[in-house]
């Protein structure tokens, strides 16, 4: 499991999404970024689906999740 909290690129806000995981100062949801990975996005296709989240905190938290992997 992935412990969000250690990413700066991401804020979990109560009331906000329904606490879900947020790039920061969106109202996105983290899940959606690999819900369209998965599905065949590339991120230059997020990053112009999702305007208000910035190329830096995708790339955080692709490094995150990477991170998180590799010491699993």
């Amino acid at each position: 499991m992935l412990n969000w909290s250690e990413c700066s690129a991401v804020e979990r806000v109560p009331g906000k999404v329904s606490g879900a995981w947020l790039f920061v100062g969106t109202r996105v949801p983290v899940k959606a970024l690999f819900e369209n990975l998965e599905s065949g996005a590339t991120v230059e296709d997020f990053l112009e689906w999702f305007p208000g989240v910035k190329r830096e905190q995708v790339e955080a938290v692709l490094d995150h999740a990477q991170r998180s992997l590799v010491g699993a």
